[in-house]
């Protein structure tokens, strides 16, 4: 499936790397990817194909510092001056173009990891931009800043509780070809830079903001996605509070779905199948198929 790849060019300048995939006929809907930390777009072309099948057309862009949007290898992992709020507006400038080139479809947002944080902050500006959110492999940042702060220095926090591991990205999945082909994967990296982390880390306060919760929309339906044993969820307690919040901010239209012994990447684990099917199920609820 080849996309139709094109840039915008962002408030810094920046020509920001997209792409869109659809067919012809039904048009049911759109959905946007935002994708995680240290990959790129086309590390979802799997579900990316199951949706286009289903009648979606899909966008989706590299962020800044990631896959092409990155000008060279030395650019990987940095957000330049803008830092993770540019990178958010650039989620958003990207809505606005689907929306503008599909004038009656409803539009969904897809978050995972970064991603999904990014969709997060997203929502409490603009939620009024979208039909619907998906936040995959996600949870509470500020939770997880205070959990990595106590872990002892040099520690790979994310990898501890699989230990013995085999690679340094034993905790994406379950299936070691994932560990494999993310660090064959020019494009893929395991961390980002100082000044870039540092901007993402200090979108937390925000996010667990009530008065910035209270902006978000009431009735925007939401789903969560999880494996029980995703480090960056805290295996589900992160999750759980994330829930918590928007429900305490007066969102009425939540709903999750929770997977037992899985691990980061819930769309390259061993049940991606039934995660891409329970998924199109909760669409089909949201777009009214």
């Amino acid at each position: 499936m080849v996309p139709h790849e094109f840039q915008f060019t962002s408030t810094d300048g920046l020509q920001v790397a997209c792409a869109r995939w659809n067919n012809r006929k039904p048009r049911r809907g759109i959905i946007q990817i935002a994708h995680s930390m240290g990959e790129h777009m086309r590390r979802y072309q799997s579900l990316i194909e199951e949706l286009v099948r289903a009648g979606l057309t899909v966008y989706a862009n590299d962020h800044r510092g990631h896959g092409k949007t990155a000008r060279s290898h030395k650019e990987l992992g940095d957000f330049g001056p803008g830092g993770f709020n540019l990178l958010v507006e650039d989620m958003v400038r990207l809505s606005n173009i689907a929306k503008t080139e599909n004038h009656r479809e409803p539009l969904i947002l897809f978050g995972h990891g970064l991603g999904s944080f990014a969709a997060q902050q997203y929502i409490l500006d603009h939620s009024q931009l979208i039909d619907g959110l998906i936040i995959s492999g996600s949870g509470a940042l500020d939770g997880l800043v205070r959990v990595a702060k106590s872990m002892p220095a040099g520690e790979n926090y994310l990898n501890a509780a699989f230990a013995p591991t085999r690679t340094p990205f034993d905790w994406l999945s379950r299936d070691p070809a994932i560990a494999d082909t993310f660090m064959q994967d020019h494009l893929c990296f395991g961390s980002l830079q100082p000044k870039s982390m540092e901007s993402f880390l200090a979108a937390s306060s925000q996010l667990a903001d009530p008065d910035r919760l209270n902006g978000i929309r009431r009735n925007l339906p939401i789903y969560l996605l999880s494996e029980s044993d995703d480090p960056i969820g805290q295996k589900l307690k992160g999750v759980k509070i994330l829930m918590k919040r928007y429900r305490q901010a007066g969102l009425v239209n939540i709903s999750h779905r929770f997977y037992p012994g899985g691990r980061r990447e819930i769309l390259n684990d061993t049940n991606s199948k039934e995660i891409q099917t329970n998924l199109l199920l909760w669409l089909s609820a949201v777009l009214k198929w």
